[in-house]
């Protein structure tokens, strides 16, 4: 059973594709082989919705009259990155205001995104051409040139849980971490997640079109720290944090609904991202793809108390759903960061709007590296 993007594309047309969420697609394989999945089904909608630290937006003010060569910018007190151009912009997620460590650059994408008006603040030395040395004004997304969202790292393929081994509360990433294996916490919406529907990548790609925040936007590049050396499961799934995204949208298209700023206790702002993409159905492999359950998928339970975070066991997600997991004999509560209502709430809007015509499918422009490996940072000396 074969399949193109065109034909495909002809069904939508018609009004005749059949489009279902992933998770609908994993119950169907329970009772349908690959090959009956394929020959039935033409796309599978898949959805995320979590925290994705590294985000930030680009974002243009406009020239003031007289000008001025932006270098020192600030937007409600956040301290952005202006070594750009003039009055060119980056707004970092995790950037916090120095008065105010729990609010930072995830709350100022959010805010633009709600239509919020914020408090720029610039100042430069002055030049010829920009003579100006400072300003002070309001914005917001309608009164700026541009915003767009550049993601260097979203949507990744799989991710640890966390534990904590030591006699100590941990404040992490993952979550606040109870001591002496008092909860486990995971980060990945399981049998809807994004890059465990289609592993190798194979409709994924640069120039895959994405559901954002709420806004369509473009797979722009491989994300950082991508990884395609991970071990797999029985399955062919990564069990631990393998290949990543580079994302971008227009902000001014995106719907506060999808988009929510966090404040992470003792480890700092972050944002949570809603990432939708959906995955054609071409053949009986990506229809294997497509079916695999939260009973197949499995994550890498890690200790974050012990150098290096080494993993301490394996577990799927339906084990993780379940509310607990048994580690070392002792029962364990687990707790999602990521909202599994929102990510089904994505799939089933993608779903719509595939089968109307609206979120068009196309093949990737370029497909994403083949073999990448992550490495560390050599440190010199023992300054921590």
């Amino acid at each position: 059973m074969q399949k193109t993007y065109e034909e495909i594309n002809e069904k939508i047309a018609r009004g005749e594709a059949v489009v279902l969420t992933a998770e609908e697609v994993a119950r169907m394989a329970s009772e349908l082989s690959p090959a009956e999945i394929a020959a039935r089904v033409d796309v599978v909608t898949t959805a995320t919705f979590g925290a994705m630290c590294s985000s930030g937006c680009f974002i243009n003010f406009g020239h003031p009259e007289p000008g001025l060569r932006m270098e020192s910018v600030s937007l409600n007190g956040v301290p952005i990155f202006g070594g750009l151009a003039a009055v060119d912009a980056y707004i970092g997620t995790t950037e916090v205001s120095p008065s105010n460590p729990r609010y930072g650059g995830g709350h100022l994408i959010e805010a633009l995104v709600r239509g919020e008006r914020l408090v720029l603040e610039a100042h430069g030395k002055g030049t010829d051409c920009y003579p100006r040395r400072s300003a002070r004004t309001i914005i917001d997304k309608d009164n700026v040139n541009e915003i767009i969202m550049v993601n260097p790292r979203n949507a990744y393929q799989n991710y640890p849980a966390a534990t904590n081994s030591s006699n100590r509360i941990m404040y992490t990433y993952m979550g606040t971490l109870l001591p002496r294996f008092g909860n486990i916490t995971y980060s990945t919406s399981g049998e809807l997640s994004p890059l465990l529907k289609d592993p190798e990548l194979r409709t994924i790609g640069i120039g895959t079109r994405v559901f954002l925040a709420g806004a369509q936007g473009f797979v722009s590049w491989n994300g950082t720290q991508f990884n395609t050396e991970k071990p797999r499961n029985e399955f062919g799934l990564p069990v631990s944090n393998a290949r990543t995204l580079m994302l971008t949208a227009n902000v001014k298209k995106m719907d506060p609904a999808f988009i929510k700023a966090a404040y992470f206790e003792r480890y700092g702002v972050s944002l949570f991202l809603g990432v939708g993409i959906p995955i054609p159905v071409l053949d009986e492999d990506i229809a294997r793809s497509v079916s695999v359950s939260n009973q197949q998928i499995q994550t890498t339970i890690c200790d974050y108390a012990a150098p290096g975070h080494p993993g301490i066991a394996k577990v799927s997600y339906a084990e993780l759903r379940s509310g607990y997991v048994t580690l070392e004999g002792k029962k364990i509560r687990t707790a999602p960061l990521s909202s599994l209502t929102k990510a089904r709430e994505i799939a089933e809007i993608l779903k719509k709007q595939v089968a109307s015509g609206l979120f068009p499918l196309a093949p990737p422009v370029q497909s994403l590296p083949d073999h990448a490996v992550v490495r560390g940072l050599r440190v010199e000396g023992d300054a921590i």
